[in-house]
């Protein structure tokens, strides 16, 4: 029954980020930050459109929007990185079949199972659990995630992103502290 919640709200939540854009929020003020480490775009990433992840002295991790309007991260999923889309629309995580692979995931062969249902019908895949995925100074151990079948990129929703205190966007940056 878990695993029947956990897929049809990260079919919502796929759904919904495909339907909108993140909007931003209104703040007060910038907020002082000291940078002092900067992780390099996933490898074969378009450099066009890839961002960089800082980590401030704070523990903060700051995040700059793409081109296309989204907000992407370079997540470590069982020590390999991994270029993943922020979804704060989305309550879990879904990875893609590649990027599954590469993180030593194993899935079924066909990954048949429906785990959820999104705009086009039926979502397909497997329920896996991620030994350990880290962004920033936030790491988890024994993560359940989705391994869908069909889809190039993966997805960091809300099931890590609540490891952070807070979720903030100011214009085009993202920061997660």
């Amino acid at each position: 029954m878990l695993r029947a919640y956990l897929a049809i709200v990260i079919a919502i939540g796929i759904a919904a980020s495909l339907a909108s854009h993140v909007l931003p929020s209104k703040v007060s003020g910038p907020e002082p930050r000291q940078q002092v480490e900067i992780v390099q775009p996933s490898p074969g990433s378009d450099d066009a459109q890839a961002e960089q992840n800082v980590a401030s002295l704070d523990g903060a991790v700051v995040l700059q929007r793409s081109e296309n309007g989204h907000f992407y991260a370079d997540v470590a999923v069982n020590g390999v990185p991994v270029r993943m889309l922020v979804d704060t629309g989305a309550s879990g995580i879904a990875l893609s079949q590649e990027d599954a692979r590469a993180a030593g995931i194993a899935t079924s062969i066909g990954m048949n199972d429906v785990v959820g249902e999104g705009a086009g019908g039926s979502v397909h895949g497997d329920f896996v659990t991620i030994d350990r995925i880290a962004l920033g100074p936030k790491s988890v151990e024994q993560m359940p995630a989705l391994v869908l079948n069909g889809g190039e990129q993966s997805l960091l929703g809300q099931a890590f992103l609540k490891q952070f205190a807070s979720v903030e966007i100011h214009g085009d940056t993202m920061t997660l502290r």
